[in-house]
């Protein structure tokens, strides 16, 4: 069984992760259930193992955390759906690799339910929409847009750390940090393209598209 929880308002980002970790240690000694939390943070800015000093361009705007999961800068805040993704990859095959294809597949499946195409880039971590109301890039291709993050973290085979899908944040405050290094592509949110989307509604997307995913253990 995995344990679903929601977080009403905002949680400290030192609190979720000291949250995490205890969680990460009892699921490892078999004390609690594997876990899917879903919350939001006030604003502020992460930095992955990868990130880059010149990749912070505001480092006064909000606050700053070293997350030590992969990935480079990422931005947290009201609107945008954080999903803490707590499971056994240990017993679930050992397959790092196949393990963020599906975190990956996860977040395609839930955006579908809104009639929301999400693509995968090679070299381009998270999940990203095309925008063919945007000018054309400049090898021609569509626009497109980031509307999901992924980075996370194993300790003893046991994931956190997760997803980040944007439903409606404020979009100015990704200008403080280059977008896990990409400078090429912008970033959006349902509500962006168009869809009156809610917190909820993505919360039911997520939870019935999760079994389709992930197989029981």
């Amino acid at each position: 069984m995995v344990e679903w929880i929601t977080s009403n308002g905002q949680t400290g980002y030192e609190d979720a992760l000291a949250a995490m970790e205890q969680r990460v240690a009892d699921i490892a000694a078999g004390t609690a259930p594997e876990c899917i939390w879903l919350l939001e943070h006030p604003p502020l800015y992460t930095a992955g193992t990868s990130a880059r000093a010149s990749d912070l361009t505001d480092p006064d705007r909000f606050p700053v955390f070293e997350a030590k999961r992969g990935g480079q800068y990422t931005y947290h805040g009201p609107g945008q759906r954080v999903i803490y993704v707590m499971l056994d990859v240990g017993a679930r095959g050992r397959d790092v690799r196949r393990f963020v294809q599906q975190l990956e597949m996860w977040v395609i499946a839930a955006l579908a339910e809104f009639n929301v195409t999400g693509h995968i880039r090679p070299g381009r971590v998270g999940v990203w929409v095309e925008r063919p109301d945007k000018p054309l890039g400049a090898t021609g291709a569509p626009a497109e847009d980031k509307i999901a993050a992924i980075g996370i973290r194993l300790r003893k085979w046991i994931s956190f750390h997760g997803i980040s899908i944007n439903v409606e944040p404020n979009l100015e405050h990704f200008s403080g940090i280059v977008p896990c290094g990409i400078r090429e592509h912008g970033v959006t949110s349902l509500v962006d393209l168009g869809l009156p989307v809610t917190m909820q509604d993505l919360d039911v997307a997520l939870q019935r598209s999760f079994a389709a995913v992930f197989e029981p253990r």
